[in-house]
């Protein structure tokens, strides 16, 4: 019998593993996936902040707690698994959030800064996916994978936005998400990315006194920024059975500034 699309957009049952989780796009998500019935595990680098980030999703009625991981860390990684499965019994949906940034022009950009980014913003990714699927999803058959992306990994920036690295690990993410798709596809596994725009957010707080949040809105068709509530709808098609027949995709959610520089 066909479910209806209350049905197919139920997470009931389903347990979210959200890195980064403890503010911004990352809380977003786990509010998002919690409202839709999943229990949270919310993991980043500061007790304090998760602590916050629980108590928030708790008051919205949602089962939520945190582990402190740095997911630039193999081993820290391998802690978060442990704790994860130990505690939630497995993870159904994975959403890889945790992320770095670093802003200089290209030819005096530190390689430790390089390497600090792509440690966390994609070799983080893929150890992280990796643990999570080889101890429940490939086992189990089904998982659904949610990699967050950027519009920045679609191309280039302005000329007064340097920030080489950010764009490079966000690109690599697309295709990291690509691929992962069709290697495990064959398991049940559903591996997407979200590509946001510009959303008021700690990491992008400076680009957006600089520039100003009039000045940016103005390059969106849309003429606004993301908000508090514009990445859920995405993040519940990509975690639900709503999606069970979308994989290896991104989808920008930028108020339509990916269309105007032909990302």
């Amino acid at each position: 019998m066909t479910r209806t699309i209350q049905q197919l957009f139920d997470l009931e049952g389903k347990v979210a593993l959200v890195t980064g989780g403890s503010r911004g796009l990352g809380l977003q998500l786990a509010h998002a996936l919690g409202e839709a019935g999943a229990r949270i595990m919310l993991s980043a680098r500061k007790e304090g902040e998760l602590e916050e980030a629980v108590a928030d999703l708790q008051a919205a009625g949602i089962d939520a707690r945190w582990v402190a991981a740095d997911c630039a860390k193999e081993e820290e990684i391998r802690k978060l698994s442990d704790q994860t499965f130990e505690r939630m019994g497995n993870v159904d949906i994975l959403v890889n959030n945790a992320g770095a940034a670093w802003g200089a022009p290209a030819e005096d950009h530190p390689v430790e800064a390089w390497d600090k980014v792509m440690n966390l913003n994609v070799r983080g990714y893929f150890l992280l996916a990796q643990q999570v699927a080889k101890r429940g999803m490939i086992p189990r058959k089904s998982g659904r994978i949610i990699n967050v992306a950027s519009i920045a990994g679609l191309g280039g920036n302005p000329a007064d936005m340097n920030t080489l690295a950010y764009n490079t690990s966000k690109g690599a993410v697309i295709t990291f998400t690509q691929a992962l798709a069709c290697e495990w596809g064959k398991y049940g596994i559903n591996v997407n990315a979200i590509c946001p725009g510009f959303f008021p957010s700690k990491m992008t707080k400076g680009t957006l006194e600089r520039i100003g949040v009039d000045k940016l809105a103005e390059n969106a068709p849309l003429r606004r920024l993301g908000d508090d509530e514009d990445l859920k709808g995405t993040a519940l098609l990509f975690a639900s059975d709503a999606g069970k027949h979308i994989t290896g995709q991104w989808l920008a959610v930028d108020g339509g500034v990916s269309v105007v520089t032909g990302g």
